[in-house]
């Protein structure tokens, strides 16, 4: 007897168990979650009967008449497996074709006589679905796993549920998506209730009871009437956009649910309805990849660009974006705040625009995102008809405020709110009212998770605000209220500054800076104030200066200083304050040129003549950091000999150590290391970081930082590696926990990367190098992309590639030299004469090292003579081979000289290295050894770094040539 052909056979294998018209999975009798999808590539796999099933095949029966991604697939089979646990291979990957489902499989009919089928067809039953008005879909949900499977958890907690969300933003998709997923759920059936054509609440519940057939007498259709007639049913209702109508749907929803225990509701609105027992969910906007992110492959994780991709696609199927492309996408995705229609409309523009110019021309958003699909709601077909939907719900108050809170770019707080939307006679109690409402109805997106909250607009919906309130004619005073606000709010940062920490001083007003640039445009605009702009300024450096900001600042000050005449209330301080400002920026963007002193200058000379001690410092610390960076030494010791004498009167303790760092950077480029190490460790054992105030806000940089940077190479220079490597690391490290990106470029170029080079550590250099260039692109500091740049020609040189190394540096070398930070342009002129001498480009590698020289000699800036003149001597040995003995001996024995009187241990040793190479090619290996041993012997560390290593090389290769018996000992002796 056929027992398949009287009941719905149910398939086994191993100790699993699966019912198809239940569309269940049994482990040991037991229920196993498995979504619809999943199991349906289940039931795909058995009727394979141990066949492969290819790809297509499978998204074919899963995904029927619809667009799916691979990636789609990857998920459900990875769900499976996840299902089976340690079962997991029962479905096996064959790559390149497809899967197959490996178990042995029986099916059992209601009373169960197993019949084996080893490889003959499962007959599987069609299941009987529930009657639903459902519809299928035609495209896949993309970049809702997360928000699906929560939404899908909280229906089966809660009776009703309400998905919110701002317009376009997916709510009737993510709804429709978890109503098919719920349809096997309910015995009556899943019924979609569209709201969107009604504008009479009193027909929400003759739309239900037609959609469901319900047969009522009377005229009357009241939502008591439908619900009585739906009180024995399982069913499952969604009410779809209710908004228009939220109380009718919330009266609705509860008699429903008040009648029948049974019965479930779904609602998409804008807004909550606020019904008794209802659970919110609000839908999020698609993820978007963050700035400055250029991995095609990583953009692809996220749901915006994986929809926009999609779209695309669907009518470019050829489209494959690379990664320059990928980051035009999501940048697009990130301008639309990730919301589904506005990145909808947008991809289907790409065809006629492609997508750079599609990115070019999102201000313009709503004239370009037009063109919707035909059978959409009408508005659904532009981004402007949703909006205008939403705005025109609003009562007139929502409605003015709404508008006036466009001014705010990035955000605001309901006390900036209140301050700047209370232009008339409305309270400000009215406005905060007005924002909760918003916020309700999903056209304010509110961030509750700090002290304070944080609210904004997203950009379209801001976009639309703005231009609704310049056509109010309301624009120009709500710019200037925000424009005096912001003013008197940085007003108030400056002078917190002295008594708030630096971390929560940045926390509080780091995230403003969008609100100051608009309000700056506005201030220097032709209906501005240029007052209100140049005061506004002033009061933003510090927080231009803790951000790293330097090209920004410089632009804006330049901008105060034009405008700055006696129609704006032109003052001395003003002046002072803006001219220390523009140096400090022009020092780290354009470098230590002599437009950079001359403002420096004008603001000492102001400070002077008002007594302002604390700008004196300022200023001559801006003078001082122009004359050690152009390597002029000797005038930067003075100027750091200034301030610490200035410093002596000032109640503030950390300013005299600040002026021994000065003094002992300016004398570690002089050549004086002894005393250099004096200052800088006398500085680091008296400095105390002030407590509140940011040192990067007075003095460019963090000072422990820069006095450790000095230390750093110091140590190495004195024959201390495996310290200095420690200290260089240490100083990168305490940088990055600043969160300072100046300070953090600092460390790594003045630091980490030179004490690399020097041990010969090319892996840390390379990791360095590759930090320094992307943390000054990301903060837009040329000097530093300049200094990476030159790092790692220098890094390619060492490991042999001359042709890219000497371009990248010879290049680097050559842009603005006048800008350059010269105690280290000097020394990558020796590097790059070194290079060019191992290239066989000897000429050209003395004109090199004869111009670091003549800078080392004409600025006394001698840290590095001793390498220099080293390097001078193999040059001359490469040119004339033994005839240039002579000379090179001299240039040797002059770097020795050098490295001894300054007490550099590092550079001697390279200097005795070289003449003793000399000496042994000239068969006097006895001085050799005489010359060099000693100096080896005076070390007590990083005995694995490359010059040590040479140098133990070579002196074991004399020993070795002169067949000396005790060399182990000699050698173990020398390594003590």
């Amino acid at each position: 007897m056929d027992h398949t052909s009287e009941t719905p056979a149910i398939i086994e294998f191993g100790h699993f168990r699966v019912v198809p018209h239940r569309r269940e999975l049994l482990a040991d009798n037991r229920p196993v979650h498995l979504g619809g999808r999943s199991f349906d590539v289940l039931m795909a796999l058995i009727e394979g009967q141990g066949a492969i099933v290819s790809k297509d095949a499978l998204m074919g029966r899963v995904w029927p008449n619809r667009i799916a991604e691979e990636s789609s697939l990857h998920v459900q089979i990875s769900a499976l497996r996840n299902a089976f646990g340690a079962d997991r291979n029962l479905i096996r990957t064959i790559s390149g074709r497809g899967y197959q489902f490996t178990a042995e499989i029986s099916t059992v009919a209601a009373s169960p006589h197993p019949q084996a089928v080893a490889r003959t067809a499962v007959q599987i039953p069609a299941a009987a679905r529930p009657s639903t008005n459902l519809t299928e879909p035609v495209s896949e949900l993309i970049g809702r796993d997360v928000e699906l499977e929560e939404v899908l958890g909280l229906a089966g907690a809660h009776r009703l549920v309400a998905l919110t969300g701002a317009g376009g933003i997916g709510k009737t998709r993510l709804g429709l998506e978890v109503a098919r997923r719920l349809l096997p759920e309910f015995a009556d059936g899943v019924w979609v209730i569209e709201l969107a054509p009604l504008t009479d609440p009193d027909l929400v519940p003759t739309a239900v009871a037609t959609e469901l057939g319900l047969d009522l007498a009377d005229d009357v259709v009241s939502p008591e009437r439908v619900a009585n007639a739906l009180a024995a049913k399982q069913l499952l209702l969604v009410l779809d956009n209710c908004e228009h109508l939220v109380d009718a749907a919330a009266s609705m929803a509860e008699a429903l649910l008040f009648t029948n225990p049974a019965a479930r509701v779904l609602a998409t609105s804008r807004e909550p309805l606020r019904a008794e027992g209802e659970c919110l969910f609000r839908v999020p906007s698609l993820a978007v990849p963050t700035e400055g992110s250029q991995d095609a492959e990583d953009s692809l994780q996220y749901g915006a660009v994986r929809l926009f991709v999609a779209r695309a696609r669907a009518a470019a199927p050829q489209f494959s974006p690379d990664g320059h492309v990928a980051a035009a996408i999501a940048a697009i995705c990130r301008h639309l705040d990730g919301i589904p229609l506005a990145i909808e409309l947008a991809a289907a523009r790409m065809n006629a625009l492609g997508v750079e110019e599609l990115a070019a021309r999102l201000d313009d958003c709503f004239h370009l995102l037009t063109g919707g699909r035909r059978t959409a709601l009408p508005r659904h077909q532009t981004l402007r008809a949703t909006l205008d939907w939403s705005y025109q719900l609003l009562p007139e108050l929502e409605r003015v405020v709404l508008r006036r809170l466009a001014i705010f770019a990035g955000g605001f707080t309901l006390q900036a709110a209140s301050t700047i939307a209370a232009i008339d006679e409305t309270a400000g109690s009215d406005i905060v009212d007005c924002v909760a409402n918003l916020v309700a109805k999903s056209l304010v997106a509110a961030d509750l998770g700090g002290a304070t909250g944080w609210y904004r607009l997203l950009e379209t919906t801001r976009a639309y605000a703005l231009e609704i309130l310049t056509q109010s004619g309301e624009f120009e005073q709500v710019a200037r209220r925000h424009a005096e606000y912001c003013r008197d709010l940085f007003e108030r940062a400056e002078a917190e500054l002295e008594t708030r920490p630096a971390s929560e001083w940045l926390a509080a007003y780091g995230r403003r800076i969008d609100n100051l640039r608009t309000a700056l445009d506005w201030a220097f605009s032709p209906t501005g104030d240029v007052a209100v702009g140049v005061a506004l300024t002033i009061a933003a450096v510090p927080l231009w200066a803790q951000l790293s900001l330097v090209q920004e600042c410089r632009a804006r000050v330049e901008r105060a200083l034009a405008g700055l005449g006696p129609e704006a209330g032109r003052s001395a301080r003003q002046e002072m304050k803006l001219h220390a400002a523009l140096a400090a920026s022009l020092l780290f963007s354009k470098g230590p040129t002599p437009e950079t002193e001359a403002v420096g200058a004008k603001a000492l000379e102001i400070a002077e003549s008002l007594g302002d001690t604390e700008y004196q410092l300022r200023a001559l610390y801006g003078l001082w950091a122009c004359r050690v960076n152009a390597g002029e030494c000797r005038i930067a010791l003075m100027l750091a000999e200034r301030f610490y004498s200035l410093a002596q009167d000032r109640s503030d303790p950390a300013d005299r150590p600040i002026g021994d760092r000065l003094i002992g950077a300016s004398l570690h480029y002089w050549g004086d290391q002894t005393n250099a190490r004096r200052h800088i460790e006398r500085m680091l054992s008296g400095y105390v970081a002030p407590v509140q105030r940011s040192p990067v806000i007075r003095f460019i940089f963090d000072q422990r930082v820069m006095a450790r940077v000095v230390l750093a190479r110091i140590l190495w220079l004195q024959g201390f590696p495996d310290q200095a490597r420690c200290a260089a690391q240490s100083t990168v490290d305490e940088a990055r926990a600043l969160n300072h990106a100046a300070s953090l470029c600092l460390a790594l170029h003045e630091a980490a990367c030179p004490v690399a080079l020097f041990t010969g550590d090319l892996a840390a250099a390379e990791s360095y190098v590759a930090r320094l260039l992307d943390r000054s692109a990301a903060h837009a500091l040329p000097i530093w992309q300049s200094c990476g740049h030159r790092v790692q020609g220098t890094l390619l040189i060492r490991k042999g590639d001359f042709d890219r190394g000497l371009q990248l540096l010879r290049t680097a070398l050559e842009q603005s030299p006048e800008g350059s930070l010269q105690p280290r342009f000097t020394w990558f002129l020796g590097q790059l004469a070194e290079g060019l001498g191992r290239a066989g480009q000897i000429a050209e590698g003395l004109d090199a090292v004869d111009e670091a020289l003549a800078r080392s000699e004409r600025n006394e800036e001698r840290w590095c003579i001793a390498e220099l003149l080293r390097v001078k001597g193999e040059l001359l040995l490469l040119r004339e081979g033994s005839g240039g003995a002579t000379a090179a001996q001299d240039h040797y024995q002059q770097a020795l000289g050098w490295a001894r009187r300054q007490g550099a241990l590092s550079w001697e040793l390279r200097a005795a290295t070289s003449l003793a190479r000399l000496l042994r090619d000239q068969n006097r290996s006895t001085e050799a050894i005489a010359l060099l041993a000693p100096i080896y012997n005076r070390f007590t560390e990083g005995f694995d770094t490359a010059d040590l290593k040479a140098a133990k090389a070579l002196i074991d290769g004399f020993h070795n040539s002169q067949g000396i018996r005790h060399g182990a000992a000699s050698t173990s002796m020398m390594a003590a």
